[in-house]
């Protein structure tokens, strides 16, 4: 099974390998070909389209709430930034523990769904909640949409202050895929290229901007992360890898 199959991409259906017109009006760091993710709309997650590495991530956050807690006590989790669509996808993997579930995002309306309950909150401020109200700190894939590094750390305090333990994962900087924008070394071109490619053609889950304003707004929603700085916003934790073919796919703080 080639990477592009593990990675749950269709070359033919996700990527485009053209010549870029217009090339030359990008800086020299870009290549005369780009690879080009066409746009994916995305799903409600279910047991049949959830990614086959959250589901396997999900089981080494299982394997931490066991390693944390006895076996039959009632474990209080939020989950900053999630969906309840999350949760109900990995019933199967969660069910047999005790958890009581808090998923808190921006302007999410107060639902309650059994063990799981719905808030609105800023993951960068949590003032609702009160230290240590938690158990358990879920959150996956969310602190590189928070803007800039000093968010990132206001996240991270928050993350640290309302839970003794926690779980983060991040896409890896250093993963050729940019996972946003399904596109092969996407992220690694400076913010100005990427804005401008972006105003070319839909990448991935981001659509085709019309201004650069719109771009950049577009392109500093999701900076990527490294090892280095999640060892810097998360200094207690340990630090763990999700690999593919022995490339370090995303990066996973746990404390």
């Amino acid at each position: 099974m080639g990477i592009f199959s593990r990675l749950g991409i269709d070359p033919a259906r996700d990527f485009a390998i053209t010549s870029a017109p217009g090339a030359r009006a990008y800086p020299a760091e870009v290549v005369s070909t780009e690879v080009v993710a066409a746009e994916v709309p995305s799903a409600p997650m279910d047991g049949m389209n959830m990614n086959r590495f959250r589901r396997k991530r999900f089981g080494r956050f299982t394997d931490h709430v066991r390693q944390c807690f006895p076996a039959g006590r009632k474990v209080s989790v939020i989950d900053i930034g999630g969906v309840v669509d999350y949760w109900q996808a990995t019933r199967d993997l969660w069910g047999g523990l005790n958890l009581d579930i808090t998923v808190v995002n921006l302007d999410a309306p107060e639902e309650d769904h059994g063990a799981i309950r719905v808030r609105p909150g800023n993951a960068c401020d949590l003032a609702q909640f009160g230290d240590n109200a938690f158990d358990m700190v879920h959150s996956n894939s969310v602190i590189e949409h928070v803007g800039v590094w000093t968010n990132m750390m206001r996240m991270a305090q928050e993350i640290r202050r309302v839970a003794p333990h926690y779980f983060v994962q991040t896409p890896n900087f250093g993963f050729p895929v940019e996972p946003h924008f399904r596109s092969l070394f996407f992220h690694w071109y400076p913010e100005i290229t990427r804005a401008k490619m972006m105003m070319r053609r839909p990448r991935g889950f981001g659509d085709r901007k019309v201004t650069l304003d719109d771009a950049m707004q577009q392109i500093q929603a999701n900076c990527l992360l490294n090892a280095d700085q999640m060892r810097a916003l998360f200094p207690n934790a340990g630090i763990e890898f999700e690999r593919v073919y022995g490339l370090k796919k995303s990066i996973m703080a746990i404390a």
